[in-house]
């Protein structure tokens, strides 16, 4: 399928509800595909950042990736932006020539900022065209002397006031003489148009009434003395190198885009669902409906035949590999790559891609990992985001998760950023655990994750603190979060895993059926709230345990 590979768009984007560790891959990994010189190569975000994320990026004067609310198919990812756009000013000639070579079969018409006016479209051309040869009706057409100029690709002998666009009846000299004279008498005469050959009587009767341009057929020239009485009466004198009936019918393709396009015809915005444009793709004009920004400006077109294109988005996928995970809309396109290090979930590609998994305590290891691999140097920015990433997902290298991999990783990228571990791990872990003001829905979707065991769902969400029962006194604003998302989602339980980074230990709150809650087994310190000691990674500590009970429930 065809695609736009001009602007085409790589995101590389880590899990919803991203944690430090999810970003920070994201952000350099991107940089790592950047650094050969391929610039659509993006850092995204699919949700927003931790204090702690925040606090990182900010002390080593990082941009945050772009912030992608979802990747639901939009216009954006479709649409033409190679398109010509034209003014009202632009005349039907020049309009139809841009047609005529383009492959989209209509031109946004905008005035001189590019915002959107009108479309330009060959129905609403053909049936001015038809409304304006009815041999039972005069001919007149709106125009300017340099519009009729361009059209009929005229020498301009006179030429007064070149830029007014007005209505003007045309009147071809075809009859006798008098028979013209008397067509002339019944219109404004410094109002119209006459169309002659070389008959000398029709072209100075026309003159010395002032009409408003005589147009001369077949390259045919003037009298002087016509041409200095034209002069002297402001009527401008332009010779066709056509015939009489060739000019005659050019003389329409004169007229500017404002006469015909049409205005009713109105754009989308690049950030409608094809979902909702679908429809009226199907009836609009050749199927095809301009394409306009949040101020209006056209940035393209979109047809009805671009919606069964490749879209001109791809994704690398870090921090995750489960489709539960991803970004809302990510099965919409192409995964590129996946690097992890958590388990495998039930995801399927379409495509073989590449996928690095590795059994290391943090995603930002593999990456750091990769630049070394490739033989690229870090910036001193990049190294120290991924040193805090890998301290950020290893609790500073003590979480049941760290590898020898990720101690001499961040040995590596401590000795290349003079960053001493012990302190700035003191620095994340202080930013991380700072949530006592933070609104209680806000810190469960924090670090939230969704989980798929044999066909039931479940989340859990992880915050880091330094002292966790002073947590416990909001229990109850908890509960009433941890509910909300359980009956949102349908799942089977929604939990949060409080992490005590001081003495390695946590506690798990449970939002569950009592049936489900009969099951758990584990430690109760009080109603909803379990002990986990010396737990502290939701991965390799946690999960297990919670597929064992998911798995003895199911059984039950």
């Amino acid at each position: 399928m065809e695609t736009n590979a001009k602007t085409k768009k790589v995101y590389v984007i880590g899990h919803r509800n991203p944690d430090t560790d999810s970003v920070v891959s994201a952000a350099a990994y991107a940089a790592l595909k950047r650094s050969g010189g391929a610039e659509q190569f993006v850092a995204a975000r699919a949700g927003k950042p931790t204090p702690q994320t925040e606090y990182i990026f900010s002390r080593f004067g990082v941009p945050l990736p772009e912030f992608l609310p979802d990747l639901v198919p939009k216009i954006e990812y479709f649409f033409n932006p190679d398109v010509r756009t034209i003014t009202d000013e632009t005349s039907l000639w020049e309009a139809m020539e841009i047609l005529e070579k383009s492959e989209v079969r209509v031109l946004p018409v905008t005035d001189h900022d590019g915002r959107y006016h009108s479309l330009l479209h060959y129905s609403s051309f053909a049936q001015k065209v038809l409304r304006m040869i009815n041999p039972r009706q005069k001919t007149i057409i709106e125009t300017s002397i340099s519009l009729l100029a361009s059209a009929l690709h005229t020498q301009a002998l006179v030429v007064r006031n070149a830029e007014t666009v007005r209505k003007s009846p045309v009147i071809i000299a075809a009859a006798e003489y008098e028979t013209f004279t008397e067509h002339l008498a019944a219109h404004i005469p410094e109002s119209t148009i006459v169309i002659v050959g070389n008959r000398v009587d029709v072209q100075r009767h026309a003159i010395e009434r002032g009409v408003r341009a005589l147009i001369i057929t077949s390259g045919t020239p003037i009298a002087r003395e016509l041409r200095e009485e034209a002069e002297k009466n402001g009527v401008s004198v332009l010779i066709s190198p056509y015939d009489t009936a060739s000019t005659s019918l050019l003389i329409i393709y004169s007229m500017p885009v404002a006469c015909v396009s049409n205005a009713l015809v109105k754009p989308v915005n690049r950030n409608d669902t094809t979902r909702k444009i679908a429809p009226l793709l199907a009836t609009a004009p050749g199927k095809s409906l301009p394409v306009v920004d949040d101020e209006g400006i056209v940035v393209g077109v979109v047809s009805e035949g671009d919606l069964y294109r490749e879209p001109n988005v791809e994704l690398i996928l870090v921090d995750h590999n489960e489709s539960a995970q991803a970004i809302e809309g990510a099965e919409h396109y192409r995964v590129l790559e996946i690097i992890d290090h958590h388990r495998l979930g039930p995801a399927a590609t379409k495509q073989p891609i590449t996928f690095i998994n590795k059994p290391v305590g943090a995603t930002s290891t593999i990456i750091a990992g990769l630049y070394r691999e490739q033989r690229v140097p870090m910036s001193p920015e990049i190294a120290s985001i991924l040193l805090s990433g890998i301290l950020a997902d290893t609790l500073v290298l003590q979480s049941a998760t760290t590898t020898e991999e990720d101690r001499m990783t961040a040995e590596y990228l401590a000795s290349i950023t003079n960053i001493d571990v012990a302190s700035l791990g003191r620095d994340l872990l202080s930013a991380a655990s700072n949530v006592s003001a933070r609104p209680v829905p806000d810190l469960v979707m924090q670090d939230m994750k969704r989980y798929e065991e044999d066909g039931l769902t479940f989340t859990v969400s992880q915050i880091e603190v330094e002292e966790p029962h002073g947590l416990l006194e909001r229990k109850g604003e908890f509960l009433a979060a941890l509910d909300a998302q359980r009956e949102r989602g349908g799942h089977l339980f929604c939990a949060v895993l409080v992490t005590d980074i001081t003495e390695l230990s946590s506690l798990l709150v449970v939002s569950a059926e009592k049936a489900f809650e009969q099951t758990i087994g584990l430690p109760r310190m009080e109603e909803s709230v379990y002990v986990l000691r010396d737990v502290v990674s939701r991965k390799k500590q946690l999960m297990p345990i919670l597929s064992e009970i998911v798995e003895r429930y199911r059984r039950r």
